[in-house]
């Protein structure tokens, strides 16, 4: 049996729109277009190091053909945005990467500030754009007397300073995925995403420009299916604003979920939403309580060999290693370890997809430290036992 592969990175490319480079990227092939666009902390290039982000793109590329984009000001577009932008501009970047990737209509999906621009587009251009996803997104960020929902003024200087002091550490993974903040790395990766999407100066110009806005005036205009997805306990973009989108969208649905993420992590309950709102109907989802499962079984290959070559005191780190690496993998795309056992270890999934991927990503890795490793999968019926499992699939994976 045969499984998709997790996507590669494709060429990075620029078009112009105006007097300003868009750097964006066409991801994979399928029977429609989906434009993807990132709040203001985007690199295209530095994202796709975290397999949390490779996750999403292959889910999403298992829909369509993903164009994304950088925004301007931030990543890999210019930068030279100034402290405002004008919502012409906007619209004139999501057609220009469009109409470069050769593609008539797209559904946008889109996140945080970046639903401003989608919200723009499609109110001018309704002929392309089909639907839009607005994942907690907003038409306005600040508070006004006209909208509660908005972040009073001495958040908005909290938000401000933690830009100004933190900026680059990745201190913000907290703030913004507390779901996923404490996998190892995590903070280290983003700190780095946000030092190649710009300087402090940078962030600092693009967040005090985006409590300028306000693009209310077009929520009227939007006649085109709108899915507003919003984290319901989040505190940087409260689900208030998703509220205020979907009241004021004529088309508009608001699917609010459990969770304070306000970043796009892939979990199955986002990504099956946009899924059935955009094909009609979501994979199939193997109920928790069966004991339906994929069995992933790893070990490094020619251990024997690297443990005589290396010493006893080597060959020990190098399997910590190897160890570590593994336990980070599963955490990343939802395995349950069941076992350690020498050179080798046995995990479960509740889908082969996933599966999949850690086993690539685990291979990747271990490649570039000079071990290669063998990764048996199977699903099938497996037996739970206190502290472990059993049956047929099992064997049948520690043999593939």
């Amino acid at each position: 049996m045969c499984y998709e592969r997790p996507v590669q990175m494709p060429r990075t490319q620029y078009v112009r729109s105006g007097d300003v480079y868009l750097a964006y990227q066409v991801i994979g092939e399928g029977p429609r277009d989906l434009v993807l666009a990132l709040d203001w902390g985007s690199h295209v290039e530095v994202l796709w190091e975290h397999p949390i982000v490779i996750e999403l793109f292959s889910s999403l590329a298992r829909l369509g053909r993903v164009l994304w984009f950088d925004m301007r000001g931030i990543g890999l577009s210019d930068h030279t945005f100034g402290n405002t932008v004008a919502p012409e501009d906007w619209i004139a970047d999501v057609t220009a990467v469009m109409t470069a990737a050769g593609s008539t209509s797209a559904t946008l999906i889109v996140q945080g500030h970046a639903a401003q621009m989608a919200l723009m587009a499609a109110a001018t251009h309704p002929e392309r754009v089909d639907a839009l996803v607005l994942v907690n997104g907003f038409a306005r960020l600040a508070r006004a007397d006209d909208y509660p929902a908005g972040m009073p003024p001495g958040v908005q200087e909290a938000v401000l300073e933690m830009i100004r002091t933190t900026w680059g550490t990745g201190a913000l993974t907290a703030f913004l995925g507390p779901s996923v903040a404490e996998q190892p790395g995590l903070r280290e990766f983003w700190g780095k995403l946000e030092r190649f999407a710009g300087t402090p100066g940078v962030a600092l110009a693009k967040m005090q420009m985006i409590l300028q806005l306000d693009v209310r005036r077009v929520l009227p205009l939007v006649a085109v299916p709108t899915l507003v997805v919003h984290s319901r306990d989040q505190q940087y973009i409260r689900v208030g604003h998703g509220r205020y989108l979907a009241e004021h969208i004529d088309q508009g649905r608001l699917v609010e979920l459990e969770g304070a993420d306000h970043w796009l992590v892939p979990t199955p309950e986002l990504l099956g939403t946009i899924e059935e709102f955009i094909t009609g109907m979501r994979g199939r989802v193997v109920e928790a309580d069966r004991v339906l499962a994929t069995v992933l079984v790893v070990d490094i290959a020619r251990s024997t060999e690297h443990a005589s070559r290396l010493g006893d005191r080597r060959w020990s780190v190098v399997r910590d290693d190897f160890e570590s690496t593994a336990r980070d993998a599963l955490v990343v795309y939802g395995g349950q370890l069941v076992d350690v056992a020498g050179d080798g270890l046995l995990a479960t999934f509740d889908g082969p997809a996933r599966a999949v991927r850690c086993a690539c990503h685990v291979r990747d890795v271990t490649r570039l430290r000079g071990l290669d490793v063998r990764c048996g999968l199977h699903a099938g019926q497996v037996s739970l036992r206190q502290g472990g499992i059993a049956g047929i699939a099992v064997h049948i994976g520690a043999r593939v």
